[in-house]
């Protein structure tokens, strides 16, 4: 038998290294792809579980807007019909949270329609604290009133006469009256010479307010500014800009009006028109629109733009 020579000794042990080299760098990448597919499959859990979660946050945000809905009464009947259209537009986003739970693009339009509605509520919790605190006031103006002519017992005829005419300011109050309120969308042509009522909201220009103000032979007369405030579909309040110019104050609060008008009220019904606009195309959905006039809210009505 012939023995090894030194040279192939040496290719022989240089061969072997060569292969457990390989060996070691095949296991590396086996192990580095392995850790990869774990951690892959690590995400995929932690993302499953955020949608989840978001779309328990959503549920549980839903559930209390439909408890503070619920809570919203009116004597305001066509303000109680929205409420009530906006409780049942809440059962139906509930039914979508449950049937697309596992959609992260769902969830969040969901998100962002809960956000909407809240803003929404607020200015209906808005109007009917108003309409509460004008009835508390003309209801202890009267018994101010019935007090003050128990206690003139000896002047009985010109009393009664008082009580009439007493009663009657409690009645009719200094506050205007507000009716046949109504808006829609309109777009200008023919270089704003003619105009055209929409319902889209990419194609509305302004929002065209209409309304009118009832006779009131106490209230003050001369020039009367009428401000319309608007709060978008997202909850934003609608105006050109956003400085001292288009702020103004109602029931004793700021905010800012997307148009105003100046009538000469002679204590008579007299009828207004005024082109309320904001910034950029205005989005789709309900815009609440709210008439103030002397400071206090007197009329209000909606508008949806598809």
């Amino acid at each position: 038998m012939e023995e090894n020579t030194p040279n192939e000794n040496r290719k022989k042990s240089g061969l072997l290294w060569v292969l457990i080299g390989l060996l070691a760098i095949t296991n590396a990448v086996t192990f580095w792809m392995y850790l990869q597919e774990k951690n892959n499959g690590n995400q995929t859990i932690v993302l499953k579980e955020q949608i989840i979660i978001e779309r328990d946050n959503v549920k549980n945000e839903l559930l209390q807007l439909q408890k503070d809905y619920g809570s919203l009464k009116t004597n305001d009947a066509a303000l109680q019909a929205e409420i009530d259209a906006k409780k049942a537009e809440i059962d139906e986003l509930l039914a979508n949270a449950e049937k697309h739970k596992g959609d992260p693009y769902i969830i969040a339009k969901l998100k962002k329609e809960t956000e909407t509605l809240r803003e929404i509520m607020r200015g209906y919790v808005r109007t009917i604290d108003s309409l509460g605190t004008l009835n508390k006031t003309l209801i202890i103006e009267k018994d101010n009133v019935l007090k003050d002519l128990a206690t003139e017992k000896g002047k009985i005829t010109n009393l009664n006469k008082e009580k009439d005419d007493l009663s009657a300011t409690v009645q009719k109050g200094s506050i205007l009256s507000c009716f046949n309120v109504s808006a829609k969308g309109v777009k200008f042509k023919s270089g704003g010479k003619k105009e055209i009522e929409t319902t889209k909201a990419s194609r509305t220009q302004k929002i065209k307010v209409s309304f009118s103000l009832g006779e009131n032979k106490i209230a003050k007369s001369g020039e009367k500014t009428v401000y319309v405030r608007i709060v978008t579909p997202d909850g934003k309040e609608m105006a050109k800009s956003y400085d001292d110019n288009y702020r103004f104050t109602f029931n004793k609060s700021g905010g800012y009006f997307a148009g105003k008008e100046t009538l000469n009220y002679a204590n008579t019904e007299i009828s207004g028109v005024t082109y309320c606009e904001g910034q950029g195309e205005l989005v789709p959905g309900n815009y609440i629109i709210e008439i103030t006039c002397d400071g206090a809210l007197i009329g209000n009505t909606t508008l949806r733009l598809d």
